[in-house]
C-alpha cells in the first residue's frame, strides 16, 4: 500500500511546509530574474504543476513520479520551443523550485512505493532530468555592467546534481527503513496483544466452565451409582446437574458480555471476565457449590472494603480453581480451608486440603486433567505483580498460596 495519507486535511497538515517552501522559491525566481529573462513566464505553468504534484505525492507516490517526469519533459520542450533560458539551474537545467519538487517526489516514491515501482519512478525522474540537459539552456548572468559570468563547466553541474539526487535517494531509503521497522514493531505489538487476549480468554473459560462442569460430572457419576438403589438421591443429583449447567451458561454469558463490552471500549488485554461486585458473597457462593459435590469448605475471610476489581476477580478465580482441583485430585479429603486475609499491603489467599493427591493407579481424576489450572492461576497472580506457589502441605494434602497487592504498583 503506497498511500500513507488518506484525507486531504491530513495531507494539508503534513505538506504545508513543502508547499510554502516551493511557493517561496517560485516567488524569488520570478521577482529576481524577470528582467534578465524576458520570457521567463513560460516557466510558470510547468513549475506550478510540478510543485503541486510534489505536494500531493504522498497519496500516490508512483503516479506522482510519472506525472512529475512528464511535466519536466514537456516543460523542457516548451522552453526549448520558445527559446526561454534558465537563469539559475540546479539538477539538470531545472530551476531551484523544480529541483526541490523533483527531490521531494523521488524521496516519496523511494520511501513508500514497492521496490519495483520505486526503481521505475526514480528512473523516470532521472531520465526527465537528463532530457533537460538536451532541451534547455542557461541564460548568461550579468553581475556588473559589461561583465558576464562564464558558463559553468559541465562536470561541476554533474557534481551538484549528483549531490542533490543522493540527498533525495538517501532520505527516501532512510525513511523507508524506519517505516519498515515501525511496521514490524507494530505487528509484533499487535501479535503480543492478541496472544494476551487469547491467554486471558483461555484462563476465563477454564476457570468459569471447569468449575461448574466438574460438579456436573460428579453428580452424574453419583446419580448413575444410586439410580437403582435410591431414586430420590438420583433425582437430587439430576437437579444439581441442571443447576450447575444453568450456572455454567450464566457464567459464559457474563463472560461473553464482558468481552464484547471490553471490545467496544478498547479494554486492556487480560481484563476479560465477570465483574466481582461483592467478593465475600462470591466466595461464599463458590464454597457452597463446591461443598455440595465435594468435601466441606471452611471459609476464613477478612476482606478489605473496596479491593481493586482485578484483584477481587483474581482472588475469586484462584479460590474457584483450587476448589475444583481439590474435588478432582484430593482423594479422601475431609475438609478444605480457604483463608483470605490482608497482610502488609497485599491480600493473602491460602487454600489447603487434607487429601492424598491423585495416584496413577486411581486413573484419571474426575473430568480429566488438562494441566492448565496451576499455570492459569500463576499467570493471573503474576500479571498483577503478585506471588504464587502451590505444592504438598507440611502435614499432607495440597496447599495453594497467593499474595496480590492491594494497590497497583506494589509487590
Amino acid at each position: 500500500m503506497e498511500s500513507t495519507i488518506r484525507g486531504w486535511r491530513a495531507l494539508a497538515r503534513r505538506q504545508w511546509p513543502l508547499a510554502l517552501a516551493l511557493a517561496l522559491l517560485v516567488f524569488i525566481e520570478l521577482s529576481t530574474y524577470y528582467e534578465m529573462v524576458p520570457n521567463i513566464w513560460w516557466q510558470v505553468p510547468g513549475t506550478l504543476l510540478l510543485g503541486g504534484v510534489a505536494v500531493v505525492a504522498p497519496r500516490q507516490p508512483f503516479d506522482a513520479a510519472l506525472v512529475g517526469a512528464a511535466t519536466v519533459l514537456f516543460s523542457s520542450v516548451l522552453l526549448h520551443v520558445v527559446d526561454s533560458p534558465i537563469p539559475l539551474a540546479f539538477a539538470g537545467w531545472l530551476t531551484p523550485s523544480e529541483t526541490g519538487a523533483v527531490m521531494a517526489m523521488m524521496a516519496y516514491v523511494i520511501r513508500q512505493a514497492p521496490k519495483g515501482r520505486a526503481v521505475a519512478g526514480s528512473a523516470a525522474l532521472l531520465l526527465a532530468i537528463a532530457a533537460s540537459y538536451l532541451l534547455r539552456h542557461k541564460a548568461p548572468i550579468d553581475y556588473e555592467e559589461g561583465y558576464t559570468a562564464p558558463p559553468t563547466p559541465l562536470y561541476d553541474l554533474l557534481q551538484a546534481d549528483l549531490l542533490a539526487l543522493a540527498l533525495a535517494v538517501g532520505a527516501g531509503l532512510y525513511f523507508r527503513g524506519r517505516d519498515t521497522e515501525r511496521r514490524r514493531s507494530l505487528a509484533a505489538a499487535v501479535t503480543a496483544a492478541q496472544q494476551a487476549e487469547r491467554m486471558a480468554l483461555a484462563r476465563e473459560l477454564h476457570d468459569v466452565v471447569a468449575h461448574h462442569v466438574t460438579g456436573m460430572v460428579v453428580h452424574a457419576q453419583a446419580a448413575k451409582l444410586v439410580a437403582t438403589r435410591d431414586p430420590a438421591a438420583a433425582d437430587r443429583s439430576l437437579d444439581l446437574i441442571a443447576n450447575s449447567g444453568t450456572e455454567a451458561l450464566s457464567a459464559m454469558r457474563r463472560l461473553v458480555g464482558t468481552l464484547r463490552q471490553a471490545e467496544r471500549t478498547n479494554g486492556a488485554p487480560g481484563a476479560a471476565g465477570e465483574a466481582t461486585t461483592d467478593l465475600g458473597a462470591d466466595l461464599r457462593r463458590v464454597a457452597e457449590q463446591s461443598a455440595a459435590v465435594g468435601p466441606p469448605v471452611r471459609l476464613v475471610l477478612q476482606l478489605p472494603e473496596h479491593p481493586r476489581p482485578e484483584v477481587a476477580r483474581s482472588v475469586l478465580r484462584v479460590v474457584q480453581e483450587s476448589l475444583t482441583n481439590a474435588r478432582k485430585h484430593a482423594h479422601g479429603a475431609t475438609a478444605v480451608t480457604v483463608e483470605v486475609t490482608p497482610v502488609a499491603g497485599a491480600l493473602r489467599v491460602s487454600i489447603t486440603d487434607d487429601g492424598q493427591g491423585t495416584r496413577h493407579d486411581r486413573g484419571e481424576p474426575v473430568g480429566g486433567s488438562g494441566g492448565f489450572g496451576l499455570v492459569g492461576m500463576r499467570e493471573r497472580v503474576e500479571l498483577l505483580d503478585g506471588r504464587f506457589s502451590a505444592g504438598p502441605g507440611p502435614d499432607g494434602g495440597w496447599t495453594v498460596h497467593a499474595e496480590l497487592p492491594l494497590r497497583e504498583g506494589e509487590s
